[in-house]
C-alpha cells in the first residue's frame, strides 16, 4: 500500500480534490425531554412527532423520553445543520412546554423504575424493539440507557473510491477494495479514538443524583457547588464505566482485521450464552423479561465507539446487509453532545470529523494483535479519565508517547487535507486552527471549558445545564420555519402514525413465534 504523503500526492489533482470534497454524511442527536423544573418527563411520546416506530426524522431510543433526531445524508454540511436545526425547531413547538436537556449525562432523576421504557406499539416488530429496551434494563439498569450522544455517519464517494482502486494492486474486486478500507479506516480510528474524547468530550462532571450513592462509587470525585461530581482531568464520563459499557463483551474479542473476520466474530457473540444473564430468565410467569439470555441480545447491543455500516433491506440484521454487499459507510458513536450547540454537534466539529476520517483511510493501516488491542483500550481509559492531565503519556506500538506530541504530529497530517479539500474560504485549516489550540491547551477542549466556567461561575452543572435548555428552547422556538416546512413535518407525522397504524392492522404470527422466526439459523 502507497504511504499516506504518496496518496496525498496522487490526490492534489483538480478531479481527485473534488471527489474527496464529496463526502457524504448524516448525523444522528439524541436529546431527552424535560420538564420546565429539570426533571425527566415521564408521558408519552407526543403526537405531533409522529410515529417513534416509522418516522425517518424523529424517533426514541431506549426511553419514552429519548428523543432521536436523524437527519437524511447530506453532501453539503450547511444543509446538514440546517436540516437538524429545522428538526429541533419543529420539535420544541410540540413538546407541550418540556425542554430538551442538552448534555449527555442526565440528571433530576429520581427512582430509576419510574423510567419509561420507549413504547413503539402493538406489531410484532413494535413488541420486540421495546422487549429489547426492557433487556437492557434488567441487565445493565435504567440509567445508563438515558445517556445521550451523537453519531456521525460517514462516507466517501464513489468517484474518490475508483480513484483510490486505480491506485491499488487490484487484488480485489472493487467491492470488496471498499469493504476492506473501510476496515481500514475503522482500525485506524480505534487507534486514534482518544483524539474524539479529548477534544470533544463534554461530561467531566455530572450531577450527583446519577450515582446514588458516591461513597460506593470507585471514582475520585470532586464536588463543585452542592451536587456537581467530577474528575478534575476527565474529559467524558459517558465514554467511561460509568457510561454505556458491557464488560460481558470484553471476552467477545471481536476482530476488525477484514470483513470476514468482522462477520464470524460477530455471528459468534450474537449465540453466545451469558451465565449471568441466564439468571434473569427470558420468559418468566408467561412475562418476557429479555429476547434471549445470549451475551447480546441483538447485534445492536453490542458496544462500539464505531461501526461498520450498510443500508438494510427488508428485515435484515446488521451483519447479514453487510454480508449480502459489503461496507456501505462507517458510524462513528464517540462523541458527547455538545453543550455549546442548541444541536448539539457545530460545524468545525464536522469539518474536524471529515479531516479525521480521510486521515484514518488514507494511512496505511496493519492488523491489530491482543496487544493492540489491550493499548488501544488503555488509552482510550486514560483520556476519558485524565486526558488533559498536565505531561499525560499514552502508548504507541509499544512505546510510551505523550498525549501532545502525538497530537501535534496528527494534526500535521490532518492540514495536508485540509489544504485539498479548501477552496478560497479555507474553512477545514479554519476548523483545525480552532482544534489545534487545544493541543497545548486543555482549557480549550469543550471538557476544559466546562470545568472552568463551573469553577469561575462557582455554579453546579445541573443549574447551568438548566439555563442551557431554556436558552436553547427559546432559540429553536424562535427560529424560522417556513410555512412549506412545517407542513412537510406534520405531514411526514401523520404518515408515519397511519404507517404504524397499517403495520398492526396487518395479519401476523404470534409473538412467540416472531421471535423464533428472528432468530432462526
Amino acid at each position: 500500500m502507497k504511504s499516506f504523503n504518496e496518496l496525498v500526492g496522487k490526490l492534489s489533482d483538480p478531479a481527485s480534490r473534488q471527489a474527496l470534497k464529496s463526502m457524504q454524511r448524516g448525523i444522528e442527536r439524541e436529546a431527552l425531554r424535560i420538564e420546565k423544573s429539570g426533571h425527566l418527563a415521564l408521558d408519552k411520546h407526543p403526537q405531533a412527532l409522529g410515529s417513534a416506530l416509522t418516522h425517518s426524522r424523529i424517533t426514541t431510543d431506549y426511553s419514552e423520553s429519548l428523543l432521536e433526531f436523524i437527519t437524511p445524508v447530506f453532501e453539503d454540511i450547511d444543509e446538514l445543520v440546517e436540516d437538524l436545526t429545522l428538526t429541533h425547531a419543529y420539535s420544541v413547538r410540540h413538546l407541550n412546554g418540556q425542554r430538551l436537556w442538552p448534555v449527555s449525562m442526565p440528571c433530576y432523576l429520581g427512582d430509576a423504575g419510574d423510567i419509561p421504557i420507549a413504547d413503539y406499539g402493538s406489531s410484532n416488530t413494535g413488541q420486540m424493539k421495546r422487549l429489547y429496551r426492557k433487556g437492557l434494563t434488567y441487565r445493565y439498569g435504567a440509567q445508563m440507557q438515558i445517556i445521550s450522544g451523537v453519531h456521525f455517519n460517514f462516507s466517501v464517494s464513489d468517484q474518490l473510491w475508483e480513484r483510490l482502486y486505480e491506485l491499488s494492486d487490484k487484488s480485489l474486486s472493487l467491492e470488496d477494495f471498499i469493504s476492506e478500507s473501510y476496515f481500514g479506516l475503522i482500525r485506524n480510528y480505534r487507534r486514534l479514538v482518544w483524539v474524539l474524547p479529548y477534544l470533544f468530550g463534554a461530561s467531566p462532571a455530572l450531577c450527583s443524583t446519577f450515582i446514588q450513592d458516591p461513597k460506593t462509587n470507585n471514582f475520585p470525585f470532586e464536588v463543585i457547588g452542592n451536587g456537581t461530581l467530577y474528575l478534575p482531568y476527565a474529559t467524558s464520563l459517558r465514554m467511561s464505566d460509568l457510561g454505556y459499557t458491557n464488560q460481558e463483551q470484553d471476552n467477545l474479542n471481536i476482530s476488525y482485521n477484514g470483513l470476514a473476520c468482522y462477520l464470524d466474530g460477530m455471528k459468534s457473540a450474537i449465540n453466545m450464552p451469558s451465565a449471568n444473564f441466564a439468571k434473569i430468565g427470558v420468559k418468566v410467569d408467561g412475562e418476557y423479561r429479555q429476547l434471549n439470555a445470549n451475551i447480546l441480545q441483538i447485534e445492536n447491543e453490542f458496544y462500539s465507539p464505531i461501526r461498520a455500516k450498510r443500508v438494510a433491506k427488508g428485515n435484515e440484521k446488521p451483519s447479514e446487509s453487510l454480508a449480502r454487499a459489503g461496507v456501505e459507510y462507517i458510524e462513528v458513536r464517540a462523541l458527547d453532545v455538545n453543550p455549546y450547540s442548541s444541536v448539539g454537534i457545530e460545524k468545525s466539529q464536522i469539518r474536524f470529523l471529515d479531516l479525521f476520517l480521510l486521515n484514518c483511510l488514507l494511512q496505511p493501516s496493519q492488523p491489530t494483535d491482543g496487544a493492540e488491542e489491550a493499548e488501544i483500550s488503555a488509552n482510550l481509559n486514560s483520556v476519558v479519565l485524565e486526558g488533559r492531565k498536565p505531561g499525560l503519556m499514552l502508548s504507541r506500538s509499544g512505546e510510551e508517547v505523550s498525549l501532545s506530541s502525538w497530537l501535534e504530529s496528527l494534526f500535521g497530517e490532518l492540514k495536508e487535507i485540509a489544504k485539498l479539500l479548501d477552496d478560497e474560504q479555507d474553512d477545514y485549516q479554519v476548523a483545525l486552527a480552532k482544534w489545534h489550540k487545544a493541543v497545548d491547551n486543555p482549557d480549550a477542549t469543550l471538557s476544559g471549558q466546562i470545568i472552568k466556567g463551573l469553577k469561575e461561575d462557582q455554579i453546579d452543572h445541573s443549574e447551568w445545564v438548566l439555563q442551557l435548555a431554556e436558552e436553547y428552547h427559546q432559540q429553536l422556538k424562535a427560529y424560522p420555519l417556513s410555512d412549506a416546512v412545517t407542513a412537510r413535518y406534520e405531514q411526514d407525522a401523520k404518515a408515519s402514525l397511519a404507517k404504524q397504524a397499517a403495520i398492526e392492522a396487518e395479519p401476523s404470527v404470534s409473538f412467540d413465534e416472531f421471535l423464533a422466526d428472528y432468530f432462526k439459523v
